[in-house]
């Protein structure tokens, strides 16, 4: 029983307008037929892309963000998009780093210019954001590229190193887009590049804070596009990159990695940089392995597991740092389990050698 104006009365179903029933009917039906038109358009879309390739975005003039620029990926990214004509602004918590890394780029004839700051403190993001635009100007590309791994057993892992790994490899990015989307969105243009990992979609033991905290980085990328397409900002993008263990940038330089090899980081830099011209949503670098990421849900847990236990049986450190002189004329040789490690950041080549001192963590 219901109350109307004051007076019971009970509700019939049978007053529902038919004529209305049929008008939801006639438009779920053509919401379908819409919806499945425009996937049909996007599949030839990409498969044409795939036979004649996807045309390339001028980034010439561009104001790129990148952090964690003070070495490793972070550095070979700015000297891309120094080639490529684009405005550099590093951001790390290693000075050193930095002023190597703005060197580099302006012996490349190109225009960088460097600021400590500690990504996981969103007063510092806000703070340097507000003296980017008032010194350089706003920023168009968004490389959310800083992130640290500890590589222990859960049980290991102090909860220093745990809060340490979401604050840097998940909540900064909330930080660094809050603080630089608003202009892209005011002006309809930018693009946000989330550097993530395969981990981001696979489990591996001894990386249980990492993985989960790049399960987060691929699911806010996801996220944000959504929201973006929604609010109709169509040009602004947003990438997300998912590579396999890269070398030489100081956090997986030594992982115990079988069947699949890791990867040169310069290869991946490319990769990186050819995603942002084409506006690519996500990379998987390598490609081949979007076929393992599809038959997860496919096969038996028992496969998966069977299969990533041998694909990489230790992500721990296997081998002891290199000895490096610290700020204080002591040196260090020993594991980055050691309460005090040096983390090499580029074992590769000379020019981009930058060491640093971290609490157990190895930094990208």
């Amino acid at each position: 029983m219901m109350v109307r104006n004051g007076k019971p009365f009970s509700f019939d179903k049978s007053e529902i307008n038919p004529n209305r029933k049929k008008a939801s009917v006639k438009s779920t039906v053509m919401d379908v037929v819409i919806f499945l038109l425009v996937s049909a358009g996007y599949i030839l879309q990409s498969i044409y892309y795939a036979l004649f390739g996807k045309p390339k975005k001028d980034l010439y003039g561009e104001l790129a963000m990148v952090t964690g620029g003070g070495g490793g990926l972070g550095r070979l990214l700015a000297m891309r998009l120094t080639k490529l004509g684009a405005k550099v602004i590093v951001w790390d918590i290693n000075q050193d780093g930095i002023d190597e890394t703005v060197k580099i780029v302006q012996s490349m004839g190109g225009f960088c210019k460097g600021y400590k700051v500690d990504i996981s403190n969103k007063d510092q993001v806000y703070k340097y954001a507000d003296l980017v635009r008032e010194e350089v100007g706003e920023v168009s590309l968004l490389f959310n590229n800083a992130g640290v791994v500890s590589g222990r057993a859960l049980l290991d892992t102090p909860d220093h190193l745990i809060e340490r790994s979401f604050n840097v490899n998940i909540l900064a990015h909330f930080w660094t887009t809050k603080a630089f989307l608003p202009s892209m969105l005011e002006r309809d243009h930018g693009h946000i590049v989330t550097i993530a990992s395969l981990a981001g979609h696979v489990g591996i033991s001894k990386l249980v804070d990492y993985c989960s905290s790049k399960f987060a980085a691929v699911g806010f990328d996801e996220a944000l596009r959504i929201e973006l397409e929604y609010m109709g900002a169509h040009g602004v993008f947003t990438t997300v990159i998912c590579p396999y263990f890269i070398q030489a940038t100081g956090m997986f330089d030594d992982v115990h990695s079988r069947w699949v090899p890791t990867l040169d980081s310069n290869t991946v830099a490319d990769k990186i940089i050819e995603a942002v011209q084409k506006n690519e949503k996500y990379a998987i670098i390598p490609g081949y392995l979007r076929a393992m990421l599809a038959i997860k849900w496919i096969f038996p847990w028992g496969c998966n597991s069977g299969f990533l236990r041998r694909l990489v049986p230790d992500a721990t450190p296997q081998h002891a740092v290199t000895p490096v002189q610290t700020p204080n004329g002591v040196k260090l040789n020993g594991s980055s389990e050691h309460p005090l490690s040096a983390d090499n950041n580029n074992t590769k080549s000379a020019p981009l050698l930058v060491h640093r001192l971290s609490t157990g963590e190895r930094v990208l």
